[in-house]
């Protein structure tokens, strides 16, 4: 089991969902309009960076995300500074190690590879993917019902 493979995978995929679900039902009159525009703007490029399901979706995504943070309502600030702080923090480990998020290999981790380094990537995996995140990604897909009006199926 690889698991910063897997929960990267879960992760991009439950955030992918939440962003898209933000899009339908915005009016111009709504005050989350400009998020939700937002969201429209970035989502043919957040399906093509995060549905494609590679291990380094989720931080090909960050940019967007921070975007997307930027804009959102305030009732959806703790969500994305979870989310967002996540991804971050898993980027920041990965880099730190000196490590390529598409080839890491956790089971045949890169020679010179600490083990300090490797559980710092763990660790941020494992937030990733965490009871407080996937509440976060709830959060985020319960505004997309309530504000825009899309339910989402995940």
């Amino acid at each position: 089991m690889r698991p910063v493979r897997t929960a990267a995978r879960t992760a991009a995929a439950a955030l992918l969902t939440a962003a898209l679900g933000g899009v339908a039902g915005c009016g111009e009159d709504d005050p989350a309009a400009a998020y939700c525009g937002l969201v429209e703007e970035h989502q043919a490029e957040l399906t093509d960076i995060v549905g494609g399901g590679g291990p380094d979706a989720l931080l090909g995504a960050l940019g967007i995300f921070r975007e997307l943070q930027d804009q959102a309502p305030r009732d959806l600030a703790d969500e994305w500074q979870q989310v967002v702080g996540r991804v971050a923090a898993l980027d920041e480990a990965l880099r730190a190690a000196g490590l390529d998020p598409a080839a890491y290999d956790r089971e045949q981790p890169p020679a010179g590879l600490t083990d300090a380094e490797r559980a710092r990537v763990d660790a941020a995996a494992r937030e990733l993917v965490a009871p407080a995140t996937t509440a976060a990604v709830g959060g985020l897909e319960q505004q997309a019902r309530d504000v825009c009006g899309t339910p989402l199926v995940l």
